[in-house]
């Protein structure tokens, strides 16, 4: 299906041409062709030239991502979001270089010494598919396929991060590509609107896999701009985040729904059950006043039947909900995401993949799993603990300035958590009294 102003471009065919390159032998054919280059330098230089260009060639490999990504890109800033390219806030304007190059450029600057120079080549590559998937998850509603062209970005996602590449883990699934996306700040937010009323036509199970995901990481974040950014001064955080409110109003409501389902259909799986009671929790836990009864101007006419279900349900259920609370409560010996917050989602993942270009070792903790304690399996809590701890010590070895105050921007604090939980249940308690 084409579009005004696409030229042939077509959500089809882009995915196609990007799932045949990650499913296929292309990039370890090109890692193995840059690592025989003279040096790792000039490895790391031609990397970053194919990048900027986005145009690709080896052997038999000729993988031309120029006009997807100049017509995807170009459509998705008229949409109101700069994908591929950070804010700068100290020049006060987008970055020129894409994400991808500016992590890149980091590593001409500090990975010279790496033991492990094709891993770097490796990770690096699967980073900028990361962001051409990104990019592409904006764009699976340009035809009438939105929900059929998730699941095919959740093939190529599972391909990118499989064992065709450097298998560093990023995101979970293509909801969170969505999510990493759109996580930057932006001058004007009109698009953060326009893109919540088209996750509002996704299905049932799409729309639940967003709304965890989100509230977990608005949770997170708005965490942190209460703490650091509007020194705990929730009208201050109310005010500067009108695009964060109605996206936690719509997880919180979409979460809350899926708890009443579990109640009621009497769902014996623990672990399910776990993950919705944790996200209403985390979700709640930045603003719990605000968002368990009718919102406060500019809120007060955004979404308000979707506010008004919610609240009566909290009310039907909150004792059960306070009950089941007392699990999640943050300690200091099992990472709890509660404790965990950061300015934007796509910082921690830059965080991680700096990491592993530092040391020459992939991380198997994606960001998914940083906004749940659940570990029933792999990645263990230790892992993510360590994760969390060492994307600390980098916020803090490089802060940035707040309020006239230097401050690291991703803070892993189990007792600040702890706080949280607490006025968090300690509002829930007032709830329908």
């Amino acid at each position: 299906m084409k579009r005004k102003g696409n030229s042939s471009v077509t959500f089809d065919s882009a995915f196609s041409i990007i799932n045949a390159a990650l499913s296929g032998s292309f990039r370890q054919e090109y890692v193995d062709e840059l690592a025989s280059s003279k040096n790792f330098d000039a490895a790391l230089h031609q990397l970053r030239h194919r990048m900027q260009s986005h145009t690709w060639k080896v052997h038999g490999h000729n993988l031309q991502l120029d006009q997807v990504v100049t017509a995807y890109d170009r459509q998705t800033r008229l949409e109101g979001f700069h994908v591929l390219n950070d804010w700068n806030g100290i020049a006060d304007q987008v970055n020129e270089n894409i994400i991808p190059v500016d992590v890149l450029d980091y590593a001409i600057d500090n990975c010279q010494a790496v033991q492990s120079e094709k891993t770097v080549l490796a990770v690096l590559l699967d980073y900028y598919f990361l962001y051409i998937l990104g990019l592409l998850s904006m764009r699976v509603w340009d035809n009438d396929n939105a929900d059929e062209n998730l699941d095919r970005l959740n093939e190529a996602l599972q391909h990118l991060q499989g064992p065709l590449g450097s298998e560093q883990r990023f995101v979970d699934n293509a909801e969170t590509l969505i999510l990493l996306a759109t996580s930057h700040y932006e001058l004007e937010e009109r698009g953060y609107g326009i893109l919540l009323d088209k996750v509002r036509t996704l299905n049932q199970p799409h729309r639940l896999k967003i709304a965890l995901q989100h509230a977990g990481s608005i949770g997170c974040h708005l965490r942190f701009g209460f703490e650091a950014t509007y020194a705990r001064d929730t009208l201050d955080m109310r005010n500067d985040n009108v695009a964060d409110y109605p996206w936690l109003y719509f997880a919180l409501a979409v979460v809350m729904r899926e708890y009443v389902r579990i109640h009621e259909n009497g769902c014996r799986d623990q672990g399910e059950r776990e993950v919705v009671v944790e996200a209403l929790l985390n979700g709640l836990s930045p603003d719990t006043k605000i968002l368990v009864n009718p919102p406060a101007k500019p809120f007060s006419t955004i979404h308000e039947t979707e506010h008004a279900e919610f609240c009566e349900q909290l009310y039907s259920y909150r004792d059960a909900l306070l009950e089941e609370c007392k699990p999640h409560r943050p300690s200091m010996n099992a990472y709890s995401p509660i404790g965990f917050f950061f300015n934007f989602s796509q910082n921690v993942v830059k965080g991680t993949v700096t990491d592993a270009l530092l040391w020459g070792d992939t991380w198997t903790v994606t960001l998914n799993d940083l906004l749940t304690g659940i570990s029933p399996g792999q990645p263990s809590t230790h892992s993510k603990m360590r994760l969390a701890n060492t994307l600390m010590g980098y916020a803090r070895a490089h802060p940035h300035k707040i309020r006239g105050q230097m401050m690291p921007v991703i803070v892993y604090d189990p007792q600040a958590g702890h706080r949280a939980y607490a006025e968090t249940v300690r509002q829930l308690h007032e709830v329908g009294r």
